[in-house]
């Protein structure tokens, strides 16, 4: 039996070819869903800090940045006195970063954030004068992170 083409009245195919644009633009809207709302390479860092932490007195310590690939981000402070800290810390960009405190090389602590624009606070106790140095990373990059360390009351 030989192939026939068979024609559709017009409304059929104007049907057929409005479902079509439908499913089309149902793909994108899905994809774009998925997609972060900026892009993290061009995020303005600053604007974002100023509404991701709260301006705090007594910082001993301080940064925001981006992450754009898996190496850590450290930075110091020397002449820390001993005493009582609180370390603020907040990510955007999905995933989650992570922020290592030592003291002179030792071990203090290590806070955890969700980069989801939510905050995250840790308690810090120096026990003698030095230097405090914080190690910044994420395996979850791009990112942008804000973290202060500051005098507890």
């Amino acid at each position: 039996m030989p192939f026939r083409t068979v024609r559709l009245p017009g409304y059929l195919m104007l049907r057929r070819r409005f479902a079509g644009a439908a499913a089309g633009a149902a793909v994108v809207l899905a994809a774009s869903a998925c997609s972060p709302a900026g892009s993290i390479e061009s995020a303005d860092v600053p604007a974002w800090k100023a509404t991701a932490l709260p301006s705090a007195s007594g910082i001993v310590l301080e940064d925001a940045g981006k992450i754009l690939d898996r190496n850590p981000i450290v930075k110091t402070a020397t002449g820390v006195p001993a005493g009582s800290y609180t370390l603020t810390v907040g990510c955007d960009g999905g995933g989650k970063a992570f922020f290592d405190v030592s003291l002179d090389g030792h071990h203090l602590t290590e806070a955890g954030a969700a980069c989801n624009g939510s905050r995250e606070t840790a308690r810090i106790k120096v026990q003698a004068a030095g230097t405090v140095q914080i190690r910044t990373a994420s395996v979850d990059a791009p990112l942008i992170y804000a973290y202060q360390l500051t005098r507890a009351a």
